[in-house]
């Protein structure tokens, strides 16, 4: 018998007992040591940047500097505040130094509402959070390759310097369109995120590459040259730091991310254990959505999936529509029509739900998982029942960034949607 531990949410631990011949693989423990010091890590990569001169030489006292912070950055204060450091350190005034993140973004114990930022030595930077839906914030660049109007935050746009903060994840990961969606549509108006919330973009290889092609467009519009990315380690933690040439640190990012959270699997199992990591934050319907994509690479037809998480985030528009409309597909329809903030968390569910059956570990009442067409689980031993019940198991940690894929199915580093479920193996 072989005991796996499965960490979820900030706290959770699982420890499945499972036999030899029952566990098919163990994914999601990405090879290296998380960073012991970020804020060196991070200066280390601003003084030595991919292809690029040092920060010292792309500012000057008065220069005005913004950071665009992306959702999903593991460490954000900590990236942030070195960042910030690197900055007055070469001359610039914490007076002109902003940050600002997008609506789904955070920096941990910093209000929503904030607009100063605490760096240390009584220096505080000015904080801003995007909003879409404001078009007084917003600047019209140009028109893109297809004749799209591309808007940006204000802010970003009459900046001396731009520098965008984002994590990498997999080309196949949900709702990611690249190194540059970071900035955009991140920061661009509301029908231009509505547009990359289209479930159908999500899982079309050709309307993937589009719009990653259009979002590397608009960060070139900007004059955005230069950017931090960051590798995550999974549990809040940081594999790497890579600033540079924004071309050099995406092939580089890709390669330690795919290096990282791409592995292969012998064959799909009957059931799949996958857990989402991390903090409150992390924390998500949209990471929930990406463990299930993940989950649904490596089990069978009609098989089980079970999502360990900690998740308190209440239902989204989408969600809720599918909740209160009869027919799934009737709702789907209105959701592809009206793409509302979850759309592809709801799309992702309504996909996976109808070919598997669903478990979700989480804080959140039984009677709301139940209403979503999943089963809610409340402790350990449910999910130990389910493993002695199934002849077959995966085990997916850190679901939200792992990826693995089947032995003789689309190869990662070319695939760029989920792979429909196969038939079972006999």
């Amino acid at each position: 018998m072989s005991t796996t531990i499965l960490h979820y949410g900030p706290k959770g631990r699982l420890a499945l007992d499972l036999p030899p011949d029952r566990l098919i693989a163990r994914c999601g423990q990405p090879s290296g040591e998380p960073l012991a010091d970020v804020g060196q890590a991070v200066a280390a990569a601003l003084a030595a940047p991919l292809e690029y001169p040092p920060l010292a030489q792309l500012v000057v006292p008065g220069d005005k500097v913004c950071l665009a912070l992306s959702e999903g950055v593991p460490q954000a204060a900590a990236v942030v505040q070195a960042i910030v450091d690197g900055l007055i350190g070469v001359g610039v005034a914490a007076r002109d130094v902003t940050v600002v993140r997008s609506s789904a973004a955070a920096l941990p114990g910093v209000a929503a509402d904030s607009e100063e930022f605490e760096t240390g030595a009584g220096r505080s930077i000015t904080l801003m959070t995007h909003d879409p839906a404001d078009r007084k914030r917003l600047s019209y660049l140009a028109a893109s390759d297809e004749g799209k109007p591309v808007y940006i935050d204000r802010v970003l746009a009459d900046a001396d310097l731009v520098i965008p903060v984002g994590c990498q994840r997999l080309d196949a990961t949900l709702g990611f369109f690249g190194l540059h969606s970071g900035l955009f549509p991140a920061f661009s108006d509301a029908k231009n995120l509505e547009r990359y919330r289209a479930p159908r973009v999500a899982r079309s290889p050709v309307q993937l590459r589009r719009m990653r092609h259009e979002a590397e467009q608009a960060s070139w519009l900007l004059g955005v040259h230069f950017l931090v990315q960051v590798i995550p380690a999974g549990d809040d933690g940081l594999l790497a730091v890579l600033a540079g040439q924004a071309s050099v640190v995406d092939r580089a990012a890709s390669e330690r991310c795919l290096a990282a959270w791409g592995s292969s699997v012998p064959w799909r199992a009957s059931l799949v254990v996958a857990a989402v990591s991390g903090s409150e934050s992390e924390q998500t319907w949209l990471n929930v959505a990406r463990a299930l994509a993940s989950a649904e690479r490596v089990v069978e037809e009609g098989g089980v999936i079970v999502v360990c998480s900690d998740l308190k985030e209440s239902a989204g528009p989408a969600l809720q529509h599918l909740v209160a409309t009869e027919s799934p597909a009737a709702a789907m329809r209105d959701i592809v029509r009206v793409r509302p903030v979850d759309a592809l968390a709801a799309a992702e569910l309504a996909e996976a739900v109808s070919h598997t059956r669903i478990y979700l570990l989480s804080g959140l009442e039984p009677s709301v998982v139940e209403d979503l067409g999943l089963t809610p689980i409340e402790d350990a031993e449910q999910i130990e029942r389910l493993v002695a019940q199934q002849p077959s198991c995966i085990v997916l940690a850190n679901a939200q960034y792992a990826i693995a894929t089947p032995a003789g199915e689309d190869d990662l580093a070319d695939d760029s949607v989920s792979n429909p479920p196969r038939a079972r193996r006999d």
